[in-house]
């Protein structure tokens, strides 16, 4: 006959294993949840931009990525210091990092607006990524901050589609239609067309309708059909100038305090380095699909869209270079980062001029020969 008694004693052993078990898995659960590292952003855009989204995205990828260890928070431009002054901030450790473009540090060092300001010398923004990554820019771009004392560490990410001249009151027509035109632009581009006779007042995003509404600004460009349709600018402008060299090759730029970077483990610098690519790719994906849709809202709304002459093309590229033999002349850094970027440039931009089709005459073949916008 069995021995009954023994079952209790077995099942009790039994029960306490299992708690032992789910103790040990537990214990280090929760270590996790009390390592978590918390960092605040900014953004350099307002909330209701499309470009504050994508910073959204980036942090989004990031926490997910880690799962949970590092949580980052965006905030919206002027949360925590204006605009144009994220880069002192980040540095500082004021905000833990940020979302821009390196050419809003213009006024800290002219040479950071190369990553995005002028024409590239015929390179678009994935190809300017591509001389970053591949071509010399990221370790002249370290060099660079150093030189300045930036705490930084940066990721250049997101390629910009070709950037519009922007919003005016008529269409311009000649590169003279500059001259004594209050107008709002960043980077390079501050010195170009105020060479070309412009009164220009750089100013972030969400400052720039209000200051055309008010007529502090005849006229000004920013980005692209999404943000300026968000921002309000058919409100005051009925006229956008397609096309320009002043800002073909931009791209964004998530910044990190140099100090709390280096805190963290490689494994999560490498999943930092892995989210930036992804949202890079992410970004330029979302930006075909919704700058399309909203190109054909703003159409709908009664917008008129004008090519940018080709005599206005040439004297910004004229104009460009102009100002940039004299920045070359006086600072050897800048010189060095032109130098690199035109070697670049002249191989790759020959290798697509000749590889890639022409996607006008298969488009015209397929949906039927469309109007043009119209020429000014």
């Amino acid at each position: 006959m069995k021995d009954s008694t023994k079952k209790p004693t077995a099942r009790r052993n039994l029960l306490k294993g299992a708690a032992v078990a789910a103790g040990a898995l537990s214990a280090p659960m929760l270590g996790k949840a009390q390592s978590v590292t918390s960092m605040r952003f900014q953004s350099t855009w307002p909330a209701k931009d499309i470009f504050n989204e994508y910073a959204n995205d980036f942090a989004k990828k990031v926490n997910d990525m880690t799962g949970g260890e590092l949580r980052i928070e965006v905030l919206p431009a002027g949360s925590v210091v204006p605009a144009f002054g994220l880069l002192e901030a980040v540095s500082k450790g004021t905000l833990d990092g940020g979302h821009g473009v390196l050419v809003y540090h213009y006024g800290k060092q002219n040479a950071l607006a190369l990553w995005g300001s002028g024409p590239a010398w015929g390179m678009d923004a994935n190809m300017l990524l591509s001389w970053h990554k591949y071509g010399g820019g990221k370790e002249l771009l370290v060099k660079l901050y150093a030189s300045i004392g930036a705490n930084v560490v940066s990721f250049p990410y997101g390629p910009h589609p070709t950037q519009p001249l922007g919003w005016f009151k008529k269409p311009i027509t000649k590169p003279e239609d500059f001259k004594g035109l209050k107008y709002r632009t960043v980077g390079i581009s501050i010195d170009v067309f105020t060479a070309m006779g412009a009164a220009v007042n750089a100013l972030p995003g969400g400052e720039i309708v209000p200051a055309m509404d008010r007529g502090l600004l005849d006229a000004a460009e920013f980005n692209n059909a999404s943000s300026d349709r968000l921002l309000g600018f058919a409100d005051v402008s009925k006229v956008c100038m397609l096309q320009s060299y002043h800002q073909n090759a931009e791209q964004f730029e998530i910044t990190f305090n140099k100090t709390k970077y280096d805190t963290l483990p490689e494994k999560m610098k490498a999943i930092i380095s892995n989210a930036v690519e992804a949202s890079s790719a992410d970004m330029s994906w979302k930006a075909v699909d919704r700058y399309s849709k909203d190109y054909d809202e703003l159409k709908k709304a009664g917008v008129k869209f004008y090519k940018t002459p080709d005599s206005v093309m040439r004297k910004i590229m004229e104009t460009y270079d102009e100002v940039i033999a004299k920045k070359s002349a006086t600072d050897p850094l800048f010189k060095e980062i032109v130098e690199s970027q035109k070697a670049f440039a002249e191989r790759t931009v020959r290798w697509e001029l000749d590889t890639v089709a022409d996607r006008r005459m298969a488009y015209n073949n397929y949906f039927g020969k469309k109007p043009a916008p119209k020429k000014g």
